[in-house]
């Protein structure tokens, strides 16, 4: 992660990877950071986005993504955008604050916030993510690569 010169993207990645399918963001948040996309910080941020707030605040960036475990109650792997009003204890509950909290906090400092939730099919205790997971994974990372967000589907 570079911080300091002028961000036009940041990918906040969440979730426990203990849980399996839950650590799903911050699994594509690593791997994208490993990428080295440029115009971009990507951050797993386990459960706590709230801690990293300060970097969007200060960075500004054009495009805050943020990736998460959501029981949208789509078939497994599925991945949805899910606008600010969906962002609620019912979809998304690992966290330590509301994300809805979170993003209303940070619009002021983010162009657009995009948040894509995609569909568990298995959180237990476990640190590897399923099948449908790793395919989603996959996806995702080279939507971001491309800036292909628009393509994916409203929850």
């Amino acid at each position: 992660m570079t911080i300091g010169k002028k961000t036009r993207h940041i990918l906040f990645g969440i979730g426990n990877e203990l849980k399996g399918d839950d650590g799903i963001g911050n699994i594509i948040a690593r791997e994208f950071n490993e990428l080295k996309q440029k115009d971009w910080i990507s951050i797993p941020c386990e459960t706590v986005p709230e801690n990293f707030t300060s970097i969007v605040k200060k960075e500004r960036p054009e495009i805050l993504v943020i990736v998460d475990a959501a029981d949208m109650g789509t078939e497994p792997g599925e991945f949805r955008i899910v606008p600010k009003d969906k962002l609620n204890s019912d979809l998304l509950g690992t966290h330590g604050m509301a994300l809805r909290h979170i993003v209303s906090y940070l619009e002021k400092y983010a162009g657009r916030i995009i948040f894509i939730g995609i569909q568990p099919g298995e959180i237990k205790l476990d640190e590897n993510i399923s099948p449908w997971l790793k395919e989603s994974k996959k996806k995702i990372m080279e939507m971001l690569k491309r800036k292909e967000w628009g393509s994916i589907k409203l929850v």
